[in-house]
């Protein structure tokens, strides 16, 4: 399942993950959110669902671009590891999954795994990724993109409720 990729291997118990992997869990989470997003656009049968997927690629297009410049500007190489693997691979299967589906159930299921996945990411931001990260431009730019993230929980939990009636 894609949320357990941010309960970390046994590795990350003791010392957390390093810069260069918490560079490429942040690409990749955002990565994922994004091919989920382009899907909503085009196969939401709702007008809401199908704009928060496009506000989905626009926000984590953007917080990709700021985190592969602070990468290119510290020359620091992300570095691939089993969460972003495990995150990449629960993302696939959720575009999968979701490509399967068509109207109110795509919606559902689309904006069920939003809120899901937007809580993991913020567990893991809060939890794991600020506290490990060294470079303290990297935690700014965590610190920074977390109201984005919180943002789109309550969007996500707020059309979560228009589809639930």
């Amino acid at each position: 399942m894609l949320l357990a990729a941010f309960a970390a291997g046994p590795s990350y118990a003791q010392q957390g993950p390093s810069d260069p992997q918490i560079a490429h869990i942040v690409v990749t989470a955002n990565q994922v959110d994004i091919d989920a997003g382009k899907l909503a656009e085009k196969s939401a049968s709702s007008k809401e669902v199908r704009d928060f997927g496009k506000q989905m690629v626009t926000d984590h297009t953007s917080v990709n671009k700021s985190a592969t410049e602070l990468v290119t500007k510290l020359k620091v190489k992300p570095e691939a590891n089993e969460t972003s693997a495990s995150l990449k691979k629960g993302g696939d299967e959720n575009v999968a999954k979701l490509k399967k589906l068509k109207g109110k159930e795509f919606d559902k299921a689309y904006v069920d795994n939003e809120v899901s996945y937007h809580q993991a990411v913020l567990d893991a931001v809060d939890k794991t990724l600020i506290p490990s990260a060294k470079n303290e431009e990297l935690k700014a730019l965590l610190v920074k993109v977390r109201p984005a993230f919180v943002q789109h929980l309550e969007h996500a939990k707020m059309l979560q409720g228009q589809l639930a009636k």
